[in-house]
């Protein structure tokens, strides 16, 4: 038997959100999981790519050995069940650029754990492969919405167990990716992030986080040009992401874009602007990265409001 799960990217944090708000996003991985008929192969990973320009580093920076999170995710599932995994064949299709904040690493988590709990006959329920997923993520911040779609705002409680809720994202505002050609490792950007911060900085982010949800709720532009700062990551994370500072001070005055994130721990950055500001948004970002010298993939797009999906068993 064999099972295909397409799984789409996610951007995490959003401003305030720092390791609770998450949004899938329209680039996908596709995870295929064969259950082989030769004894003694064991798990078997393979990184396939169709697009010729694909970079490099989504490729390369994959572990195919028992060290790979897929493979960890197969065998907590597994062994969740008492089951050891044995004679499978794992091939990973690959779109979302890895170190870039998109949640690479969260969509093959998913993928693997969505298509081996559909081989083991779905013993697992959604509740049970986030909780799964957590674990080996450390966060639910992108794997819940590269489980359910859409915008999330979601808890790891102290049980293990994630609650979350989806938030209707405003049709009249769109998402705008830029994409540097810089690596930036989870590990690094996580490293600058202080372990306290000052009570008023922790005030701070509570506020902000009120505000976004509610100026989703309302489609409150102005309430989320606020809404969209932080204090407690993207200022320790500025000095790493090249543009994050231009981008956020060129979008502070400008009517109908509401504000530059970073996306994850970067390098990637999300803008978010009404529809009619799209292209004013295209423009200012390729200068401010052309002036920088930093090549950047710079994409528009709307929330992915489906998780993950499978295809094809």
């Amino acid at each position: 038997m064999k099972v295909s799960v397409r799984v789409p990217a996610t951007s995490a944090n959003i401003g305030p959100g720092f390791d609770c708000l998450g949004m899938a996003l329209p680039v996908y991985n596709v995870v295929t999981i064969d259950e082989t008929v030769l004894p003694g192969t064991g798990v078997e990973i393979n990184i396939l790519s169709e697009e010729e320009n694909v970079d490099n580093l989504i490729i390369d920076h994959i572990p195919r050995d028992e060290n790979s999170v897929i493979y960890k995710a197969v065998e907590l599932l597994y062994n969740s069940i008492g089951q050891t995994p044995s004679e499978l064949k794992i091939n990973v299709q690959t779109s979302i650029p890895v170190t870039r904040g998109l949640g690479s690493s969260a969509a093959v988590i998913v993928g693997a754990l969505v298509a081996a709990n559909k081989l083991l006959g779905n013993p697992a329920d959604e509740s049970a492969l986030l909780s799964i997923a957590t674990e080996i993520e450390g966060h639910p911040d992108n794997v819940t919405p590269a489980v359910v779609g859409g915008l999330v705002i979601s808890s790891l409680e102290n049980d293990g167990s994630i609650v979350y809720r989806k938030l209707d994202w405003p049709e009249e505002w769109t998402i705008t990716v830029c994409i540097p050609d810089v690596e930036l490792a989870t590990e690094i950007s996580r490293s600058v992030i202080p372990k306290e911060v000052p009570i008023g900085d922790a005030v701070f982010n509570e506020k902000r986080m009120g505000m976004f949800v509610h100026a989703v709720h309302t489609k409150d532009a102005e309430l989320m040009k606020l809404a969209l700062t932080d204090r407690l990551h993207q200022p320790y994370r500025e000095k790493l992401v090249p543009g994050l500072k231009e981008l956020s001070d060129a979008f502070k005055h400008e009517e109908d874009i509401l504000g530059c994130v970073l996306s994850g721990a970067g390098s990637s950055m999300l803008i978010i602007s009404k529809n009619n500001a799209v292209d004013r948004v295209n423009f200012i970002t390729s200068e401010i990265m052309e002036n920088l010298n930093v090549k950047a993939d710079i994409k528009t797009m709307k929330i992915e409001q489906n998780g993950a999906e499978i295809i094809s068993e």
